[in-house]
């Protein structure tokens, strides 16, 4: 049972007070992987629980799942496929 102890202090009390990070050892950080390429497949909505994978540059629809989650994996899947195919791994 939550007894809401984190909220002790009100809400508009919280928002005024000031946040204050101390970050050390920037350097330290390790750079993030920036991903130059947009992705080539978009999973768009198509009714009730039912997800279409279109493709961006063309309009057309590669293939479709029930589940967001499925539809996500198959853009993905895709998406790698095309990629692998590009740098000659599936020839």
């Amino acid at each position: 049972m939550c007894t809401l102890t984190h909220f002790a202090m009100p809400a508009d009390a919280r928002l005024k007070s000031p946040v204050i990070l101390h970050i050390t050892g920037m350097e330290d950080l390790p750079e993030s992987v920036t991903n130059d390429q947009t992705p080539r497949f978009q999973v768009v909505p198509a009714g009730n629980a039912f997800f279409h994978i279109k493709e961006k540059s063309t309009g057309r629809v590669r293939g479709f799942r029930e589940d967001h989650n499925e539809a996500c994996a198959l853009a993905r899947s895709l998406e790698l496929q095309i990629e692998l195919l590009a740098s000659g791994c599936l020839r």
